[in-house]
């Protein structure tokens, strides 16, 4: 058990510290969530992202091919 500690050491550690920077953003982003800085907080007149509303009016597929 020891020899296969040793011989992996370097892949351990780097597990660790990946899945320590893993638990970290997860749980900045559970906190910005319950702190409401984070995703969509479901005001569509409020979002950068959708140019002032969520919702897209369906492409016209009829006139497709003019």
């Amino acid at each position: 058990m020891l020899t296969f500690l040793i011989n992996n050491a370097g892949t351990i550690v780097t597990a660790l510290i990946l899945a320590v920077v893993v638990f970290l953003v997860v749980r900045s982003m559970v906190r910005d969530r319950k702190a409401g800085r984070g995703g969509c907080g479901g005001n569509c007149g409020a979002c950068g992202a959708c140019s002032g509303g969520c919702a897209v009016p369906p492409v016209n597929r009829t006139n497709r091919n003019r």
